[in-house]
């Protein structure tokens, strides 16, 4: 009833084999669909960030929008 015939462990191989490689697969599309996903890309830690520029007279880096001089007073800028 239980006996091993070889018939009997060729077909459980070949389920093992089929489930394996079946995983597998699934994996394989699940990374190929999050590395194309823009969303998933990182964005800056810190969106509070601003760009600066050097001021052309001092050399004091300001924000570059806003308007904001470097607030010395011997300096046009």
């Amino acid at each position: 009833m239980f006996g091993f015939s070889l018939s009997k462990l060729l077909v459980l191989a070949a389920l093992i084999a089929a489930v394996w490689y079946g995983f597998r697969w699934i994996q394989r599309r699940q990374q190929l669909q999050q590395s194309a996903d823009p969303d998933k890309v990182e964005r800056d830690a810190d969106p509070s960030s601003e760009d600066l520029i050097a001021c052309s007279q001092c050399g004091v880096f300001v924000p570059a929008h806003g308007g904001r001089s470097c607030d010395r007073a011997d300096c046009p800028g």
